[in-house]
């Protein structure tokens, strides 16, 4: 789509410098601005990109102060960073806009959906699913039966969402998720394992968005939690009857077994592993790479380290474990020095 810089102005409620009517068609960083492109300038470090640049209309603030000839038209706002952000996901809205059942697709005939389904090909719906409207479902996409799918929901191409899972309104998963699988129930036998049935499911609340190619084991009895809001990147691991609170972020690679509880707020790095039955409080903050091995009762408490501690002793021990080779150098040559004294003084 084409956009004016008066139009962009209006939009985000900022004022043109430059010619309003110019035309913009796609988005650019602003070192990589081409003729009919938009980008912006947030950040002081990319200031003098912009009197070279070669986009047609760079957003930035109201503040800005030019000291040299600038050829593209600006468009100042309150905060160029906010604005440009809002642009983008106005685009991606206008480019997802997909509407329509494709050939090759299914849908069962005991499903519902609402308007403005759009279907892609080699999607499959199984039996008694509700769909909400404005939901796009991207092709190879499996539904199984007795979903419930909100509004606005957006499945990417490959997700896999077993039967009798729940998925809010407003969701994103990303491509490869799988919603509902088995969790990792067995149990010894004679030297065997034998599976434990897991006949729970897994609810998805409102406003989360989910990475590629991560996984969200059904309960074995109940549900597997996802809270409202909740965003997990790529690759992570979350286990079956484990519950994440409201807003919490987990970055990726990250596992979380069986049972877990974790509060709201959270905010959770990558590679972190995270054993099963235990609780985490809201607001906390473990650094990527740790280990938690019990549970931590402190909300807000901030952990480094497996198993993880608190931060400030872990880096006051680290400081510590650094020196180690030279403490023991000293060490040695303490007991080399020892030992000379001793045959001395025999």
């Amino acid at each position: 789509m084409e956009f004016t810089a008066q139009q962009i102005a209006e939009l985000l409620q900022g004022t043109v410098e430059g010619n309003p009517n110019e035309k913009v068609s796609r988005l650019s960083k602003i070192e990589e601005g081409t003729p009919g492109s938009l980008s912006f300038l947030a950040n002081p470090a990319y200031t003098a990109y912009i009197y070279n640049t070669a986009a047609s209309v760079v957003i930035v603030n109201k503040d800005f102060e030019a000291e040299k000839t600038i050829h593209a038209t600006l468009v100042r706002v309150e905060n160029a960073y906010q604005s440009f952000a809002k642009l983008l996901e106005i685009y991606n809205t206008i480019r997802r806009n997909k509407v329509g059942i494709e050939e090759l697709s299914f849908i069962d005939p005991s499903s519902t959906h609402g308007e403005n389904l759009y279907l892609g090909a080699f999607a499959y719906v199984g039996k008694s699913v509700s769909i909400g409207k404005n939901v796009k479902i991207y092709p190879q996409v499996y539904i199984g039966d007795n979903c419930s799918i909100g509004d606005d929901t957006t499945f990417f191409p490959g997700v896999k969402i077993y039967s009798d899972c729940i998925i809010g309104k407003s969701v994103t998963l990303h491509s490869g998720v799988v919603i509902g699988g088995d969790g990792f129930g067995f149990q010894p036998n004679n030297g065997n394992f034998q599976k434990v049935a897991q006949i729970g499911n897994v609810i998805i609340e409102d406003y989360v968005e989910i990475g590629s190619n991560s996984t969200i084991d059904r309960a074995t009895l109940g549900s597997t939690i996802i809270r409202q809001g909740v965003k997990l990147d790529n690759l992570i691991q979350i286990a079956h009857n484990v519950e994440i609170g409201e807003n919490t972020v987990i970055a990726a690679q990250t596992g979380v077994a069986g049972s877990t509880k974790i509060g709201k707020n959270c905010m959770i790095g990558g590679q972190v592993g995270i054993v099963g039955h235990i609780q985490i409080a809201d607001e906390v903050k473990i650094a990527a790479q740790s280990g938690v091995g019990s549970s931590i009762n402190t909300p807000g408490e901030i952990l480094q380290g497996s198993p993880a501690f608190n931060i400030g002793d872990y880096k006051r021990t680290y400081v510590l474990f650094k020196k180690l080779p030279e403490l023991e150098k000293k060490i040695t040559e303490l007991q080399r020095s020892l030992a000379e004294l001793r045959s001395t003084s025999s």
